[in-house]
């Protein structure tokens, strides 16, 4: 009787840890579409971003909209850190 009772319980057992196992599987598979799913955003988004950030975009919105021009080269100004000559001053010493 007591063999019995024993191969009973081994029996649920193993039919709870199955089912326990089918539903993990079942997880396991959704998170895998949603990460899939992300990586995919994720790949437009870098795309997008790099669209947006263009060189050549940038400028055209900076001339069209906020009517900036690029500067002559008398009026550009080298800035160096505290204790460093600033390029121009090592070219005409």
């Amino acid at each position: 009787m007591v063999l019995v009772v024993l191969i009973m319980v081994s029996a649920l057992s193993v039919i709870t840890l199955r089912q326990e196992s089918r539903m993990t599987f079942a997880q396991l598979q959704t998170l895998e579409r949603e990460r899939d799913s992300l990586d995919i955003e994720w790949g437009r988004l870098l795309l997008e971003q790099g669209a947006w950030s263009q060189h050549q975009r940038v400028e055209k919105i900076a001339h069209t909209r906020l009517g900036m021009q690029t500067p002559d080269g008398n009026q550009i100004e080298f800035i160096s850190p505290r204790g460093q000559m600033a390029l121009n001053d090592r070219s005409s010493k």
